[in-house]
Order: C-alpha cells, then structure tokens, then sequence
C-alpha cells in the first residue's frame, strides 16, 4: 500500500508541474501578444497643446489628398528623408516595433489626440520619454503630412474638426465653408 502511496504522490507532483507549464506558458503568450492591451497603460487624454501649437491645424484640404497622404508615407518610412524613419520605432503598420513607442492602431487612444496635439508631439516630441522632437529635421509642413498619415492607422477617413474638438468624416463634411448668400 505504501508504494501505491507514492506512486500516487509522485503522479500528482507531475500533474502539477504540467499545470505550472501550461499557465506559464500562457503567461509568456499573453506577454508576447501584447495582452491584448496595446502595452501603453491606461487610456487617458494627453495634455493640451501650448499656445504655439493650440491654434494650428491640418491645412483643410490636405485631409482627403491622396499625395499628401503619400508624402506622409514616405515621410513616415524613411524614404523622404534617412535621418527620419518614425516606421523604426513606431512599425511600419503603426505597431510598435520598439518598446515605449505609441500603438497608433489603438483608435480609443489616438482618438483623445487634436492635430494641434499630434503635430506637437512629433514636432517637439514627448518628455520622459524616447519619443524626441523632429522640429530639427522636418519642416512644419512635413510634420502635418505625419500627421496624415499616422492618422490613418486607426482613423482613417476622419479629420480634426476644430469647432467641435472632436474627429469626424472627412468625406463627408466640407473643408471650407460655403460661400455666402447661397
């Protein structure tokens, strides 16, 4: 009886350790995965714009220009210019590829961003962080078509609207006013 005893022990010592490895492994998966979470903590707005940045926006037609958009690629990807390649840190689809970089897939968070904000960010970049400014490499003009095109990660087909503070359609609203009287 006594070996049955230990038989017994010993098979329950294995069943657990086989239960440890599965929840380990599960747990490195989760890990590798993201945790289905983005990696980037919880998700709150960032803060306002200084007054430099407040009152800038996205040139009203550049959101739905398919060039600018392109430019902002190329920009994006390091083509354009070398010593810029957001794609390196940030990844080529907006997933991060480095550790502390912004998941700009994650529309619940990039909706909190104004393009006064985003523009901001990349221009004069984030404080204790490794996201540093690019005001040094890139014209403002640039920093928009990022802008443009990092929004498409998960906003595609939205513009700021400064009236409302909010993203909205970009087809479907127009970029000027109408003219008077009509």
């Amino acid at each position: 009886m006594w070996s049955r005893e230990k038989e017994c022990v010993k098979v329950m010592k294995q069943m657990k350790v086989s239960q440890l490895a599965v929840v380990l492994g599960m747990g490195l998966i989760m890990v590798a995965c993201d945790g289905g979470g983005g990696g980037e903590g919880p998700i709150v707005p960032p803060p306002q714009a200084p007054a430099e940045w407040a009152d800038k926006h996205m040139p009203a037609a550049w959101w739905t220009d398919a060039a600018k958009l392109e430019e902002g690629r190329k920009l994006y990807v390091g083509e354009t210019n070398p010593d810029v390649n957001c794609g390196s840190c940030h990844g080529k689809d907006g997933k991060p590829a480095k550790a502390g970089a912004r998941d700009f897939r994650v529309s619940e968070r990039m909706n909190l961003y104004s393009d006064s904000v985003w523009a901001w960010r990349i221009a004069d970049g984030v404080p204790n962080t490794k996201m540093k400014g690019w005001k040094s490499k890139l014209s403002e003009d640039d920093v928009w078509k990022l802008v443009l095109f990092e929004r498409s990660f998960a906003l595609a087909g939205k513009r700021w609207d400064a009236e409302t503070k909010s993203w909205v359609d970009a087809a479907g609203t127009s970029a000027a006013p109408a003219p008077a009287g009509t």
